[in-house]
């Protein structure tokens, strides 16, 4: 249960007091006085008693109770209020404060200005309904609770009660949610559930290693493939729990989460010390969060491993290159040799051929050929001599994550999951089964499609695990439940829940619910604006056309400079007084606009 004694010193000190200087806001909103308070006023005798009367009403608004220690009271605040009544002698309220007249006005302004006692039952339910609704969803701590509830009291005109009533009063709040919680969390629990989430709290008998919980909370700390296998062993071992929240009970997310560190920080002795009730529940939000958790462990593991992997084999191709660069440097000077030749029109057709060999054999142009298509590599290039050699590093954690881990996708995604199903049924790689090609792009086609309609399987691995790198950067493709490889388009609108708040949030961005005027529009001024520049590009002086390496290119002349006004000069110190004065702007200053 949740301690009843939870306040700080200092808030049961500035409780219902003035603790702290006013500013001038303040005595402006709270200690002015209105028509109102000044037709209450007047009827009073004597200028202390007045003064006393209008401090009683000013501080019941401001602090929400009458003041009990008038020495406390700031000399701002009766110097403010005696300025308003002209009473130039403020210490005349030290008669006000020791005479009886004060309770009978305290009891006036509370039947002329509304304020209610903390005892009244609509004030008690309306409250507890509020405060109830705080502490379901969210997790403020008890004292910000407790500030709350002042702040609550202040605004519906309630008395402030003693601190000590309304401390027990968000403790009891407090505690009536917390028990639902619980009891919501584990309403939907089996007997055989219930065992199996105590048996992780206990160690085995005459083993030394610690609790399955232990065990759990500890997640991978290296990137590596084996690293990767135990992860994922770690998310089936969460699943094979089956605890899962109660379809019915709408739980805040939040409140979920704090039980949930809790059951990933605290100690098990510490756990198993709580109510059964808590216990339980705390497990239950664990294993919730954990499944999420180790989902995007595993897959940041095999994020950075694919990663790796290609860049690996980027690095390794470039270094490839640099060690034959004579070797094609060699095969490419005797083919430009034999092109010039051929190019050079002194020579006739029918004597062509013996010029060539007479320059370079027969043999020597041949093996050059040879070199340079060997040696070259198209532009986009995915590298598949270098990343088969990792096949064998990839083929020890590759099965379990296509057995542990499904994807789904957005439509972008669709070819990336279907290509891992394909795999997943098909691990071997002698198949005769065709596998969904939409996931080849044209970069892997070379490698991974055959002359015959086949695929060859190592490169379709390297293919699908290429593909689904771009697609986890993208977010095309997503697992449940997960906290970041979660499916981005959650919480979105649609169905018959867009289209109800459709007209709201078009009337409030200015638009129309129907898009097609919107785009006609649209669609029509930029095909207005594009014939206007381009019917005024030949008088245009700005715009000229230059011949760069033999290809028209477009240039666009500066705009010029435009000074800055008096007014912006004269309110900005950072371009000093050179561009007052009418002088050229420095480099400093320059920047500093820029930043601006």
């Amino acid at each position: 249960m949740t301690p009843v004694s939870f306040l700080t010193t200092a808030q049961r000190e500035n409780y219902g007091r003035y603790s702290v200087p006013l500013t001038p806001e303040e005595l402006a909103r709270f200690f002015h006085l209105t028509d109102d308070d000044r037709a209450l006023i007047e009827n009073k005798r004597g200028d202390h008693s007045r003064l006393g009367f209008a401090l009683q009403i000013t501080s019941v608004r401001y602090l929400g109770t009458f003041p009990e220690e008038s020495d406390l009271i700031p000399s701002a605040v009766l110097k403010t209020l005696g300025q308003q009544l002209s009473i130039v002698n403020v210490k005349c309220f030290r008669e006000y404060r020791e005479s009886q007249q004060r309770w009978a006005h305290m009891a006036e302004i509370r039947n002329y200005y509304g304020y209610r006692d903390f005892s009244d039952s609509i004030v008690g339910f309306r409250l507890t309904r509020w405060l109830y609704d705080l502490c379901w969803t969210g997790t403020d701590r008890p004292g910000i609770l407790f500030d709350r509830a002042t702040d609550w009291l202040l605004a519906h005109k309630v008395l402030l009660p003693g601190w000590s009533l309304l401390e027990r009063f968000v403790s009891k709040v407090r505690s009536c949610a917390e028990i639902r919680l619980w009891r919501f969390l584990g309403q939907g629990l089996s007997e055989d559930q219930k065992q199996r989430l105590e048996a992780l709290l206990t160690i085995p008998e005459g083993s030394r290693r610690s609790s399955q919980l232990d065990q759990l909370r500890s997640g991978p700390v290296r990137v590596s493939g084996p690293s990767l296998v135990k992860a994922l062993d770690r998310l089936q071992a969460v699943r094979d729990l089956r605890i899962t929240l109660p379809p019915t009970a709408k739980i805040p997310p939040s409140r979920i989460a704090a039980l949930a560190r809790f059951a990933n920080t605290a100690k098990v002795t510490a756990i198993i010390r709580l109510p059964v009730e808590r216990r339980l529940a705390t497990l239950v939000a664990f294993i919730h969060h954990l499944e999420a958790t180790a989902h995007d462990e595993a897959l940041e593991i095999l994020e950075i491993l694919l990663h790796d992997l290609f860049g690996t084999a980027k690095r390794a191709d470039k270094k490839a290159r640099l060690r034959t660069l004579k070797d094609l440097d060699k095969a490419a000077t005797t083919l430009a040799t034999v092109c010039n030749a051929i190019l050079d029109p002194a020579f006739p057709d029918n004597s062509l051929r013996t010029r060539v060999f007479s320059m370079a054999p027969r043999e020597e142009i041949a093996k050059a050929v040879e070199t340079v298509s060997a040696l070259v590599r198209p532009p986009d290039d995915v590298f598949y001599c270098e990343l088969s050699e990792g096949y064998n590093s990839v083929r020890r954690y590759f099965p379990a994550v296509l057995k542990h881990i499904w994807f789904d996708a957005n439509p972008a995604g669709k070819p990336v999951v279907a290509a891992l199903a394909w795999l997943r049924c098909h691990e071997a790689e002698k198949v005769t089964e065709a596998a969904p090609v939409e996931v080849v792009s044209k970069a892997w086609a070379r490698y991974v499609l055959s002359a015959n309609g086949g695929i060859d399987h190592r490169a379709y691995t390297f293919c699908v695990l290429d593909s689904l790198l771009a697609a986890l950067q993208r977010r095309d493709v997503f697992v449940t439940p997960s906290w970041r490889y979660a499916d981005p388009r959650t919480g979105l609108l649609t169905g018959p829940e867009w289209e109800a708040t459709r007209p709201v949030i078009c009337r409030t961005l200015g638009l129309s619910p129907q898009p097609e005027p919107i785009l006609s529009a649209m669609t029509e001024e930029l095909d207005n604006t594009y014939r206007a520049v381009l019917n005024g590009l030949p008088d245009n002086p700005a715009v000229r056309f230059e011949t760069v390496n033999g290809k028209p290119d477009l240039v666009l002349s500066p705009l010029d400079e435009l000074k800055e006004s008096p007014a912006f000069l004269a309110m900005d110190p950072e371009l000093g007084p050179t561009m007052a004065d009418g002088g050229e702007r420095t480099e400093e200053q320059r920047d500093a606009t820029t930043r601006k």
